[in-house]
């Protein structure tokens, strides 16, 4: 195992710069995914850690030596992509031992890491079969075991699970999950999908246009999001969010603020605020509810019934929102509703898109 550190990482194709200095540094057995969305960074900065990308400035270390000069066969590293890239000709057993074979590894050695990766994998049954004769998620486990019979020291994950329809990227989450709990080994994972982020890492981190907005723990990123980006990326459905003024800081520190449609919401203590500043408010969809007396007045625009939860998206001023209640609730388009803000579960952002410091 090993940790991986990204010191001053620069990328770019052609006159677009694409990272844009990178600092990160990956502890030895930790699970980190790279969320983001298209375009910013997050595959580009995994095939430079594998070496498929050369970095135009900046160092990468692996298990402490530096290996920008490295060819990806000799960092250490094992990669799995979205593509299973199986050889359609050849058995799960044959898939599997491929890389090893062209190492001219020892047969007997081959053998008992390839056996070794199919328990762990709980494949061992199809090791005689041809990839047409498995399932999506069981292709996706032989080019796991593919990768780990190398042993690596550093596991790289390009969006596997993008392939697979929905219930089986539940059940390939878990496995993910246990996969890592078992071989204690340094993955980096990149993903577009902040539910799977949510789920697997141990630290997520949230780029965006070439540079690294946040680095923390899933729930640190939910529930202190340090920019409004972070904020509407992480979580589902994502964060409301209301555009304001700053009217009255009291005595006390309380900020309070007027809506584009003329409520005043008090939004709890917060540093740096200014009367007259223009400020967004963020509040997350299961924290709006119904208010029988104090709120903001909405008009149901859909309800989405989930069995277990119920979505009703509702028109406030020019913003929708989206108010997350619990299953069965009896309302339908075209109805009035009284939503609730609290104020310790208000989010505030300057015109930058920088959170304020709650106090």
């Amino acid at each position: 195992m090993a940790d991986v550190a990204l010191s001053g990482i620069r990328k770019s194709f052609g006159a677009t710069e694409v990272l844009k200095g990178v600092d990160l540094t990956i502890a030895d057995g930790e699970f980190v995914v790279f969320v983001g969305p298209s375009g910013c960074g997050k595959s580009t900065l995994l095939r430079v850690i594998a070496g498929l990308e050369e970095a135009d400035a900046g160092e990468v270390s692996i298990g402490g030596r530096v290996v920008n000069a490295l060819s990806p066969s000799d960092r250490g590293i094992a990669m799995v992509f979205q593509s299973y890239a199986l050889y359609p000709h050849m058995s799960v057993r044959q898939n599997m031992a491929f890389g090893l074979t062209l190492a001219k590894t020892d047969k007997a050695e081959i053998d008992r890491r390839v056996m070794a990766a199919a328990e762990t994998l709980n494949i061992v049954d199809y090791l005689d079969r041809k990839p047409k004769a498995l399932s999506g998620g069981q292709r996706q486990r032989v080019a796991i075991g593919r990768a780990i019979v190398r042993e690596p020291e550093v596991f790289l994950f390009d969006e596997p699970l993008s392939n697979l329809d929905a219930a089986l990227r539940v059940r390939m989450r878990y496995e993910f999950a246990a996969l890592h709990g078992r071989l204690k080994t340094t993955m980096v994972y990149v993903t577009h999908d902040q539910v799977e982020a949510m789920t697997l890492a141990d630290r997520i981190v949230v780029l965006n246009g070439g540079v690294i907005e946040q680095v923390g723990a899933p729930m640190e990123l939910y529930e202190h999001p340090r920019t409004r980006f972070v904020a509407e990326f992480i979580g589902s459905p994502k964060m409301n969010l209301i555009p304001a003024e700053v009217i009255e800081i009291d005595e006390g520190g309380w900020v309070s603020v007027r809506t584009q449609a003329g409520d005043v919401l008090r939004c709890g203590r917060f540093d740096h605020a200014k009367v007259g500043q223009s400020v967004t408010v963020g509040i997350r969809p299961e924290h709006l509810g119904w208010s029988s007396t104090i709120g903001i007045k909405t008009k149901v625009r859909f309800v989405e019934t989930l069995g277990h939860a119920t979505y009703v998206y509702v028109e406030y001023s020019d913003t929708e929102l989206t108010v997350q209640l619990s299953g069965g609730a009896d309302l339908g388009n075209g109805d009035v509703m009284i939503l609730g803000v609290p104020a310790d579960k208000v989010h505030l952002f300057d015109a930058d898109g920088e959170a304020f410091r709650r106090l």
